[in-house]
């Protein structure tokens, strides 16, 4: 029995993902699987992998083959590459949390202090009585020109 690694489709429609599952090679894409090693959420930004390495060896060392999309994400994971004995990838790219980002603005905004920076915009807004003021001066002009 030809074992594969592959992905079953769940979700809505345009609201993919997906779980990695071990599974016989003659079952239907979303049928029975043996056993379900991960999950695959394309639709997060960025995406969210998961993958139980320890079962992802096992299955991979007793002849399990993966899938072409199950390649890439066990590429991605490293788990392909500790199979093969290959060097670990680069880790994945976790998202900033807002308090990484505050952190980082108020560093930069320390560098600012010394080029006499308030904090303020540089060009102040209009205010309402301007526009008014405006408004009637560029109606004289348009009479006195007639």
């Amino acid at each position: 029995m030809a074992v594969k690694i592959k992905l079953k489709r769940l979700g809505k429609i345009r609201q993919p993902h997906y779980r990695i599952v071990v599974a016989d090679s003659r079952t239907r894409r979303d049928g029975r699987a043996i056993e379900e090693i991960g999950l695959y959420h394309p639709t997060y930004n960025p995406s969210k992998i998961e993958v139980d390495s320890e079962r992802a060896q096992y299955w991979l060392s007793v002849g399990a083959q993966p899938t072409e999309p199950v390649l890439a994400i066990l590429k991605l994971t490293g788990d392909w590459q500790k199979h093969k004995g290959l060097p670990a990838p680069a880790p994945l790219l976790q998202p900033e949390t807002k308090e990484d980002k505050r952190a980082s603005f108020d560093a930069f905004a320390k560098t600012l202090e010394g080029d006499d920076a308030k904090g303020e915009a540089i060009t102040p807004k209009a205010k309402k009585a301007d526009k008014k003021a405006d408004e009637a001066e560029a109606a004289s002009t348009e009479s006195t020109e007639a």
